[in-house]
This record gives C-alpha cells, sequence and structure tokens, in this order.
C-alpha cells in the first residue's frame, strides 16, 4: 500500500468520528486506531499487520490550522467563473481507465450532469458532475493526484 493511500486513510479517520479502520489489501493489512486516552495528544496510531511498526498520524487539530495557510493563497487567486470542488478526499482521474479519453478538456462545452472526472475514495470509484452549464475554461488537478475535500478542480465559465 504506497503512502498516498495510507495518508488519504488517516486523514479520512482523523476527520471522521470512527475509532478504528482496517484495510487488507492483497497480503497488505493496515489497521488504524484513533487513541484518545490522552486528550491533550488526539493523534492516531497505524499499525501494519505484517510489520510491528506504529506511525503516529498528526493530531486532528493540527490538520485544519495547516490547511488554513495554504488554502488563503488559493482563494485569493481564484480564478473567475464557477467553481468546482471535490465533494471528498481521494485521487482524481481525468478518464474512466489509463489511456481513455478525458471525460472533459479545457474549452470544451457542457452540460449540467455530464461527469467532469472521477475520485476514488476507498477503493470506491465516484463521478463528479457538472453542476452547471457552461465551458470548461481550467482544468486545476493533475491526473493522478490526491484531492482534499474542497478543493477547486475545474472553472466553468
Amino acid at each position: 500500500m504506497d503512502l498516498r493511500k495510507l495518508k488519504t486513510l488517516i486523514d479520512l479517520v482523523a476527520e471522521s468520528d470512527i475509532a478504528e479502520l482496517e484495510v487488507t489489501e492483497g497480503e497488505s493489512k493496515v489497521r488504524i486506531v484513533k487513541s484518545s486516552a490522552n486528550p491533550q495528544n488526539n493523534g492516531m496510531m497505524m499499525v501494519p499487520q505484517q510489520a510491528v511498526q506504529h506511525y503516529a498520524a498528526p493530531a486532528p487539530q493540527a490538520a485544519p490550522a495547516a490547511a488554513a495557510p495554504a488554502a488563503a493563497p488559493a482563494v485569493a487567486a481564484e480564478p473567475t467563473g464557477h467553481v468546482v470542488k471535490s465533494p471528498m478526499v481521494g485521487t482524481f482521474y481525468r478518464s474512466s481507465a489509463p489511456g481513455a479519453a478525458a471525460f472533459v478538456e479545457v474549452g470544451q462545452s457542457i452540460k449540467q450532469g455530464d461527469t467532469l472526472c472521477i475520485i476514488e475514495a476507498m477503493k470506491l470509484l465516484n463521478e463528479i458532475d457538472a453542476d452547471v452549464a457552461g465551458t470548461v475554461t481550467k482544468i486545476l488537478v493533475e491526473n493522478g493526484q490526491p484531492v482534499e475535500f474542497g478543493q477547486p478542480l475545474f472553472v466553468i465559465g
């Protein structure tokens, strides 16, 4: 299991009310447990079942503080037009399969309900549809790149 997937899983557990998550992928098994024994150190501990190593995750309180400064410049430079934002944390894909044509390209006219991209979250492929009609003026994310909740993906003019 690669580090991007692990980070995504850790972020999902940190942002949710679940206390524990166990994921098996092939021969790899990862268990993420949100520790709440010490209220001042409300981090998480990840325990891979193959190797007995512990990875400390950032405390949930630190994540919003770290994300706020990064989001501030993006808001200042936000392009004009309707911005389609990511409804979830996951991996951004422009097409339905590797080597397939992208759902949309810059300059393409789209209708409301057209599929713009796919976001993979926990092995589920979620189609992201256009909520307005118009022309795609910018694609703000590269194919295969991890995305965060609320991250701008497209600008529709």
